[in-house]
């Protein structure tokens, strides 16, 4: 059985979840669902980072202790998660004992490795972005991200020496457009941002502070803790158990096969993190896959325009199967996109009202109407077929190159192709005429709607688990699933007694 170990970001509990953290963590979810309806052994983990200066600041802010807010805020994320149905196999907190103790480990593993050194350093500092900027970074004076001032910050930290990995590093990500590197980075564009951005030369990087009680405590000296960003990195190995004895999970699922996140990250996922791998002599993740930004109304979410949206807005219109396949659905996987209340109600209406749900919809009333829910062994259409097979093979390779939203635009396709079937077939006609043909038109369609279900689990999980039933299959997903992703359709069927149709997703209003 082969493995496939995916990631979130962990992400950070000073505010509260939005429609981004939906977005990379629905798209992780539907791919680990994808996963294990191909019987793989997959481990999903997502979580939430929890030191840093944010996080004090805003503890200060609402007069309680850091540890005390974040065991407040983490629960809007699991709550969030758990509406959404994210099925994750482990979340993780930066809070965590074991996590706590294995950046110790590692901090101690560096330091006698002699990749870790202490200086003064001058540098201008965003809070938001935890990270220093260089005076180029900055546009009029401001970080370009979050539009404030850095503050300037002077102090004796902590460095590692990133820029010894700077020429392997360089090596691994450009090896990639040969088809021929252990570290794959995606989109292109963003690989060739890294490689540009690499060439520029490598700095060696602060991992620590001083003056700054909510962070990992360094082993070797306690008036420092570890820079957030070291801290969090650490949590995709410190999941699996990576100081364990014995460390069985870590080396059944190591390395990554996936991390997945929004693209102003990047940077610390594709040089710092392996670097730091590198450094620790580990495998490096396969994949790396950064996707794009959300606007509303084509401006960039903003708390000072009011413009965020919460999962929960989301999930009170649409409901979770919908929200999900709608955050997907929006625009190409990997690119930004702009969205807004009035487009997602048509997209819902047009993609899951007028045409999923009333395909099935449809399809069960003339199966009920003329054939009282149970339709004769008979033989299927194979024009209808194999054109849908070819499609359902490009879902496939959608979904196993990290690309959810060509794989909604492939199942749509799908839809039209049985659609198109009903109306050149004319079912309505063939119960006159022809009621053999009818009984094969219909046990044609059946099938196809049986793929249908199980193709959209990933993204639609409770309502093609109340299609699948539908249909007449009322086992457990997992039992379903094989026979249907992985052989042939019959020639001939022997459809399951079908159930009562229902409107799956009714058409919603404009507002």
């Amino acid at each position: 059985m082969s493995k496939y170990y995916l990631t979130t970001p962990i992400y950070y509990v000073n505010d509260l979840p939005h429609i981004g953290h939906a977005y990379t963590t629905i798209a992780a979810d539907v791919l680990a669902r994808w996963k294990r309806l191909h019987n793989e052994q997959t481990f999903f983990l997502t979580g939430t980072d929890e030191h840093g200066q944010k996080i004090s600041q805003a503890a200060e802010a609402h007069h309680i202790s850091p540890k005390q807010y974040c065991d407040k805020m983490v629960q809007h994320f699991l709550e969030a998660w758990q509406k959404l149905d994210i099925a994750y196999d482990h979340f993780i907190r930066t809070t965590d004992e074991e996590h706590i103790q294995t950046v110790k480990y590692i901090f101690r593993v560096l330091k006698e490795k002699n990749l870790i050194y202490k200086k003064k350093y001058r540098g201008l500092y965003c809070v938001s972005c935890e990270k220093f900027l260089s005076p180029d970074d900055l546009v009029n004076g401001l970080c370009p991200d979050h539009q404030q001032a850095p503050i300037l910050q002077e102090e004796e930290n902590y460095f590692f020496r990133l820029s010894a990995f700077q020429q392997k590093l360089t090596q691994i990500i450009s090896a990639a457009d040969s088809g021929d590197s252990q570290l794959l980075i995606e989109p292109a564009a963003r690989r060739k941002e890294i490689l540009g951005k690499l060439s520029l030369g490598l700095q060696d990087l602060s991992i620590s502070r001083a003056n700054l009680s909510w962070g990992v405590p360094l082993p070797f000296d306690e008036q420092q803790t570890a820079y957030v960003w070291m801290d969090a990195l650490i949590n995709y190995i410190s999941a699996l158990g990576y100081r364990s004895q014995p460390a069985e999970k870590f080396f059944q699922f190591w390395p990554a096969d996936l991390h997945l996140m929004a693209k102003d990250i990047l940077w610390f996922h594709a040089v710092i993190w392996p670097a730091l791998l590198l450094a620790l002599e580990l495998p490096l993740p396969k994949k790396i896959f950064a996707h794009g930004f959300f606007t509303i109304n084509g401006q960039k979410m903003s708390k000072t325009l009011g413009n965020v949206i919460s999962p929960q807005e989301l999930l009170e219109k649409f409901g979770p199967d919908a929200t999900r396949y709608l955050l997907l659905a929006m625009f190409p996987f990997g690119s930004d996109g702009d969205m807004n209340f009035p487009a997602l109600t048509e997209r819902y209406n047009t993609d899951l009202a007028n045409n999923l749900g009333n395909l099935f919809t449809r399809t069960l009333t003339m199966i009920e109407k003329y054939f009282n829910h149970q339709l004769p062994e008979t033989a299927l259409d194979e024009i209808l077929i194999d054109a849908v097979e070819e499609h359902l093979k490009a879902v496939s390779n959608f979904l196993d190159n990290t690309n959810p939203s060509g794989a909604l635009t492939g199942l749509q396709e799908v839809i039209n192709l049985a659609n198109s079937y009903i109306q050149q077939n004319s079912p309505w006609t063939l119960a006159k005429t022809n009621p053999e043909k009818l009984a094969r038109v219909l046990a044609s369609l059946l099938a196809v709607l049986s793929r249908l279900g199980i193709y959209f689990y990933p993204f639609l999980p409770r309502m093609a688990t109340r299609m699948l039933a539908a249909l007449g299959y009322h086992q457990n997903i997992s039992e379903i699933a094989p026979e249907y992703l992985n052989k042939k359709y019959q020639k001939i069927a022997r459809p399951p007694k079908t159930g009562s149709p229902e409107i799956f997703f009714p058409r919603l209003l404009k507002k």
